[in-house]
């Protein structure tokens, strides 16, 4: 099975009074989760659900891969900040060991992908990894890609 991580989009609002959950993609970050997406989709990746963190940021960006994916997003709530290696298993357990698009936050992905594959990383905003599991002979993974957005020509 694979697990695609995707990192929300730019959402930096230096003068922010809100809650932090209501933050929402800057214009910038709309725009480039744009391009990303199209290029996921132009990647042919195939999963059985898009799943994402409730914070805005997160939903924006899910809603953007999605329109381009042609699939639907449901909520998961495990995946707000603090998303565990252990959180991620009962994910895929929920999900009988189909292929996700996951879309979260750091550190909490590159803390996933250490936990996997032993790698060291850290995700771009918009950034896209994929990791490989055989599941559920191994909660181990191979990191099979990770992409930052400049790789997507995002400008």
């Amino acid at each position: 099975m694979r697990i695609y991580l995707l990192r929300h989009g730019e959402a930096d609002w230096p003068t922010w009074q809100a809650p932090d959950s209501e933050r929402p993609l800057t214009d910038r970050g709309i725009k480039e989760m744009r391009v990303v997406a199209a290029s996921i989709a132009d990647l042919k990746v195939e999963v059985s659900a898009i799943l994402t963190s409730p914070l805005r940021r997160a939903v924006q960006t899910a809603e953007i891969a999605a329109k381009a994916l042609e699939m639907p997003v449901a909520m998961e709530s495990v995946l707000a900040p603090g998303f565990t290696p252990a959180l991620l298993l009962a994910l895929i357990e929920k999900h009988g060991g189909r292929d996700l698009l996951l879309v979260g936050h750091e550190p909490d992905f590159s803390v996933i992908i250490r936990a996997l594959t032993g790698g060291d990383v850290k995700m771009a905003k918009a950034g896209l990894a994929c990791i490989e599991i055989i599941y559920p002979q191994t909660t181990a993974g191979e990191l099979i890609w990770l992409i930052p957005p400049k790789v997507f020509k995002v400008g």
